[in-house]
């Protein structure tokens, strides 16, 4: 990944919608180069999706909640049927398997409190492979993107001492284009 790609992945991230004609013009390349290398980053799986963020407050989802899981047992099972359970839930946006006191930490948004309430005592709290929940209102969003920080794929091009980008020809006689 060169300086290009780099400076391709910050302009998409910064307006998933600019046209490959309008991304072209923000890096400096042509607008062929910059197709390209925009497959490229797709195929290779460093640009994921393109879609549409929408506002939560905007479609009556006005209660941001997270919510800590210890399960009931530390076994596989037990762990499947509580991921199993979590996909089930579309008020779930995101979830994570953690190190330390908590098995999991739950991000839900909800329309209000009386929903939560449903689901953390009706749908999670039942369910076989939850021991206890814990579950964090948030009181006011301080920050949120879904940009990642880029700054690090240009440190680790300096201390790799990474050459410039090989030729498109060079790169096909090897395989990797």
């Amino acid at each position: 990944m060169d300086e290009f790609d780099i400076k391709l992945l910050r302009a998409l991230q910064e307006d998933g919608r600019l046209t490959n004609n309008e991304l072209a013009e923000r890096i400096g390349l042509s607008a062929s180069q910059c197709s390209r290398r925009r497959a490229a980053l797709e195929e290779s799986g460093v640009i994921e999706s393109y879609h549409a963020v929408l506002s939560a407050e905007a479609v009556g989802l006005n209660v941001l909640v997270f919510i800590q899981v210890g399960l009931a047992t530390q076994s596989p099972d037990s762990g499947q049927a509580f991921v199993k359970l979590i996909n089930s839930i579309d008020e779930v946006q995101e979830a994570f398997s953690l190190t330390g006191d908590a098995d999991f930490l739950v991000k839900m948004v909800v329309p209000d409190l009386k929903t939560l309430s449903r689901i953390l005592n009706e749908v999670l709290l039942p369910h076989r492979s939850v021991a206890h929940v814990h579950s964090y209102v948030v009181l006011d969003r301080v920050k949120q993107t879904t940009q990642l920080p880029l700054r690090y794929l240009y440190e680790a091009r300096r201390t790799k001492g990474v050459r410039p980008r090989d030729s498109t020809r060079r790169r096909r006689a090897h395989g990797l284009a």
